[in-house]
């Protein structure tokens, strides 16, 4: 039995590749905070929007299932000479309880092998 690509989606099989994942955790409550960055989104880039169905949450897939995670916000960032070009995407969301926490991580781990993406620790 082979194991699920790790996929990570907006629109329903319509596959986006991120550029960059920030995790925090805020001393005083101990909530978790995801910062996932997209360099482009295919998406925007075939204009698929009208003919794929949009499930107004972002769907992490892998082997264990899939995790719909509704953003708190999505920020278009432009530049270019015209202001015109999309530099990047970043979708944030807040992750509250431990379990799904752990659940979150192990989806990262195996998307991160799968697209030869290395965990860093920017810490202290």
């Amino acid at each position: 039995m082979s194991e699920a690509v790790p996929t990570i989606e907006f629109f329903e099989g319509l596959p986006e590749q991120v550029s960059d994942v920030r995790l925090r955790k805020e001393k005083s409550t101990g909530m978790r905070n995801v910062l996932m960055i997209f360099e482009e989104l295919e998406a925007i880039e075939r204009f698929n929007s009208f003919r794929q169905k949009f499930s107004k949450a972002m769907n992490l897939t892998d082997s264990e299932g899939t995790i719909s995670v509704e953003p708190d916000s999505l920020r278009f960032i432009y530049g270019g000479p015209e202001g015109d070009e999309l530099q990047r995407v970043e979708c944030s969301f807040v992750i509250e309880q431990e379990d799904h926490w752990e659940r979150f991580m192990r989806f990262m781990e195996r998307y991160a092998e799968a697209n030869e993406m290395a965990y860093q620790d920017k810490g202290k």
